[in-house]
């Protein structure tokens, strides 16, 4: 009895430490797709991006061995992965508060689809741990949802703090595509000669893949966001000139002055910020002693 107790305890802690090492890459890609949602529905991606991933487990764990040999299914895996790793290197736009719900959804969906192709090979590792054990393989599965929540939120966190964090994000998904694409059963035959120096460029090349399409793109992307602005500048209409003012005046224009209940004057609730008033030029020198209200044409 004490055999089998501890043979349990032993594999448990195999278990635990594969979840641990596995789901940081899962956490990373969480942490990415949420990090331009409110956090509101960062919190929200968090969690129903990290059950669908957890629900995808459980039934990759029964077709696991199967799926991994099925040809160029890894390397089509690592193509999106690729492209998940690039497009969350691209700065967000701002969206309107309308728009915050599809966006959360469809955070949830990019974080399903990349748990599902990063956890081909994670799942096996886990069942491999398990021998057999279905007690076992639910006790992992259930150590693996706080490891991904817990994990993506301080991610998550770090990001916000430091952008070098999403750089290096977008790096640990280009790494790994690079070692998924190696690994698929139709592309080990086509390599030839050093096949551990290719095992070993693979995850560099998807690397440097990632961080330099994305920063190419994200300045590509930047700069005609610059040249359409210009252009809807220079199809602005001119503002019409202001009417010169008699001889000996200037015009002032004055902010309309705040009440003491904190709200404008009557006007301000008509949209007008300001309005301008003829001031006789001998004033000049007294209008600049006025306070910031006042801002001479």
């Amino acid at each position: 009895m004490e055999a089998v107790d501890t043979s349990f305890w032993v594999i448990l802690a195999q278990i635990m430490m594969i979840n641990i090492v596995l789901s940081g890459d899962n956490a990373v890609v969480i942490a990415m797709a949420s990090r331009a949602l409110p956090p509101r529905q960062q919190k929200q991606a968090i969690l129903f991006g990290s059950l669908g991933a957890i629900v995808l487990r459980v039934i990759l764990t029964f077709f696991a061995v199967m799926l991994l040999e099925l040809p160029y299914l890894k390397a089509i895996g690592a193509v999106l992965l690729l492209w998940i790793g690039i497009k969350m290197l691209l700065p967000e736009d701002d969206e309107d508060e309308l728009d915050a719900h599809s966006n959360m959804w469809a955070a949830i969906k990019t974080i399903i689809v990349a748990d599902f192709i990063m956890s081909l090979d994670n799942v096996l590792g886990v069942a491999a741990a398990a021998k057999g054990s279905l007690l076992l393989l639910i006790i992992g599965l259930a150590i693996s949802i706080p490891l991904i929540i817990y994990g993506s939120t301080l991610i998550l966190k770090l990001m916000n703090r430091y952008p070098i964090v999403v750089t290096a994000g977008g790096a640990v998904l280009g790494w790994v595509a690079g070692e998924m694409a190696i690994s698929d059963p139709a592309v080990n035959p086509l390599m030839h000669g050093d096949t551990e120096m290719l095992h070993t460029a693979a995850p560099v090349l998807g690397m440097l893949l990632v961080v330099a399409g994305g920063k190419w793109l994200a300045r590509s992307s930047g700069t005609k966001a610059q040249r359409e602005a210009g252009v809807a500048e220079m199809d602005a209409p001119c503002a019409p000139e202001e009417d010169a003012p008699p001889p000996g005046y200037h015009w002032v224009t004055r902010r309309w002055r705040t009440l003491p209940d904190g709200t404008r004057d009557y006007a301000a609730y008509h949209g007008e910020e300001s309005y301008r008033v003829l001031v006789p030029v001998s004033s000049h020198v007294h209008s600049n002693t006025l306070s910031e209200r006042y801002t001479l044409h």
